[in-house]
């Protein structure tokens, strides 16, 4: 194979890293043994050959071929990305569009601006880099699936200062408040400073914010979407110190200690060396049972709430499934499921585990970008007040055994 060939196989990964897929070296290095098998000479061969090497998964297909048909049909793109990149008027928001193109695109651009093209690079152009009001309101409708490299940036950054709305726990001992209960003991001691003009105090139980667990799913479907509930994971963890956090993949891994550093990029490099099953296949009964035997009676104290994330989609026993959710029902206060596939209007609960996790959760709300992750609470109030059969409705409640 021609030196000139390797080192444009050898871009092509530079672009499709850039655009977000794990693609090092060695993966280029198959690429260019994979084409020396089957050839050059049929465009469809070297596209099977190089996704073939190059891919992890089915979710990440819409992006590979985008990047091959721009990377290697159109020699001009880059001069046109870069002309793009001019000030122009902004999409109305959810427009319809192939998925990764955008993504693709800045990575051509980044591509083009370290001198890897051949073209001229256009002058560039200063603009300025805040978010604007209605800019920042399409990014929280956007998908995270469909965010380009850089709007997947910022949404990581806003989902960190997002607050967990949870219905707070009442607890057993009381505080002074200027409404509730007569506190008949501070009054009395009160008296003698106020003789002429006796105040009764009052007080009422404290409201304290529920220990919070979260599950999340990690692998190849959910990788998107578990990022960014990553970094939200962190936002809370750094607010709220009694929050645990594991993912789940093919096994269960307890990333607590690295979402308490004080860095969101360290904790999450520190959750990547620990969880050593990202974008991998996904074994949910087996996970939830693992947490079962080996967490469920160390975290799951004092009336704490539960966050699931995960779509659901586990090829394993669904027998299983029903019992691993059912056990963990019974220590939870409650199971919020946070489903990305509730994104889509027409979603029907057919797969099987999603049918084997419906009846144990009190509620199963979206979470696929900005907004949905800010109005959990909204959600969460209506599914509650769904009437039986209507929805999915609240889940029957339990004892913990």
């Amino acid at each position: 194979m021609s030196g000139e060939l390797a080192g444009n196989v050898l871009r092509f990964a530079r672009v499709l890293r850039a655009a977000g897929m794990p693609v090092g070296t060695d993966r280029a290095l198959r690429a260019v043994a994979a084409l020396e098998v089957v050839g050059v000479t049929r465009r469809d061969d070297v596209h099977a050959a190089m996704s073939a090497v190059m891919l992890d998964s089915h979710a990440q297909q819409p992006v590979f071929d985008a990047a091959f048909d721009a990377f290697w049909r159109d020699p001009r793109l880059l001069e046109r990305v870069l002309a793009s990149r001019l000030p122009q008027a902004a999409e109305p928001a959810g427009a319809p569009g192939p998925r990764g193109n955008r993504r693709v695109e800045e990575a051509l651009a980044a591509q083009s601006d370290t001198g890897l093209a051949r073209e001229p690079q256009a002058t560039e152009t200063l603009a300025d880099a805040a978010l604007s009001h209605s800019a920042r309101e399409r990014l929280r409708s956007t998908d995270f699936e469909a965010m380009s490299v850089s709007e997947f940036a910022l949404a990581e950054q806003l989902a960190r200062t997002l607050v967990l709305p949870l219905r707070p726990v009442v607890s057993r001992r009381f505080a002074p408040a200027a409404r509730g209960r007569i506190d008949l003991r501070a009054s009395l001691r009160a008296m003698p400073r106020q003789p002429d003009a006796p105040a009764l105090a009052h007080q009422r139980r404290r409201r304290l914010p529920p220990p919070v667990v979260m599950l999340i799913d990690i692998s190849g479907s959910m990788e998107r979407y578990a990022r960014a509930f990553l970094h939200f994971a962190h936002g809370i963890t750094r607010r709220q110190r009694n929050t645990h956090t594991f993912v789940f993949g093919t096994r269960l891994t307890d990333i607590s200690r690295c979402l308490r550093h004080r860095d969101p990029d360290e904790a999450l490099a520190l959750a990547g060396r620990a969880a050593s099953d990202w974008q991998g296949g996904t074994r949910i009964a087996s996970s939830l049972a693992a947490f079962n035997r080996q967490w469920a009676r160390r975290v799951l104290t004092r009336n704490a709430s539960l966050l699931l994330v995960t779509d659901g989609l586990d090829r394993g026993d669904v027998g299983e499934l029903d019992r691993a959710a059912d056990t963990l029902a019974r220590w939870a206060r409650e199971i919020i499921w946070l489903n990305p596939l509730l994104r889509y209007d027409g979603f029907e609960p057919k797969a099987a585990g999603v049918r084997a996790l419906l009846p144990h959760v009190s509620a199963m709300v979206p979470v696929h970008n900005l907004h949905s992750l800010a109005d959990i609470r909204q959600a969460i109030e209506r599914q509650r007040s769904a009437t039986p059969g209507a929805g999915y409705g609240p889940a029957r409640r339990r004892s913990a055994a």
